[in-house]
């Protein structure tokens, strides 16, 4: 059986595509969605034409994955943790986490269902803990809806790229067509 980070970097990867140098992307040269600045990080000093698919989900489980505690989220709600990585992947990890945890302060109906977290980017047991106290007071809806949530704090996000940097309206139509829901 396939883990379940496996399907989801192959699904970013189908996205993703293989080699691109767009000159409108401020990340550079691409390849599976690696950016040259993350795979230099990680050590990597080929051209960025030749990664390795291999090398790519490597860097992809530690990087997006385990690094962020994804996998920890996974646990408790594969379909956000899913979301959390593609979000994690495109815009950072860190504010993929702090969409999460805006989303969870303001679906806290003030702060009768659960208290507010910190909005620290990253992902501990308070955050944990709250994910599964909204999961248990909401009920069987609650993950969708969080990640409507997250999505919608991601979509506006794109929005404001694109008329902040007016080269990123290139990317905005496949963003939202292809990152959101």
């Amino acid at each position: 059986m396939i883990a379940h980070i496996d399907q989801l970097i192959d699904e970013l990867i189908a996205r993703e595509g293989d080699f691109v140098n767009h000159p409108a992307d401020k990340g550079g040269p691409t390849r599976w969605g690696i950016t040259q600045a993350v795979a230099r990080r990680y050590g990597y000093a080929g051209d960025m034409a030749t990664l390795s698919r291999k090398l790519a989900s490597v860097m992809y489980k530690r990087l997006y994955w385990h690094a962020p505690a994804f996998h920890e989220l996974d646990r408790i709600a594969p379909k956000l943790a899913a979301e959390m990585f593609d979000i994690g992947v495109n815009m950072g990890t860190e504010t993929a986490v702090g969409f999460l945890q805006r989303a969870l302060n303001a679906l806290n109906r003030n702060g009768s269902d659960y208290p507010d977290i910190a909005v620290d980017r990253r992902i501990g047991p308070e955050t944990l803990r709250t994910v599964q106290a909204f999961l248990r007071r909401r009920g069987p809806s609650a993950e969708q809806v969080l990640i409507k949530a997250i999505d919608a704090l991601q979509g506006a996000h794109y929005v404001r790229l694109a008329e902040n940097r007016p080269a990123q309206e290139a990317f905005l139509y496949g963003w939202l067509a292809h990152r959101i829901g």
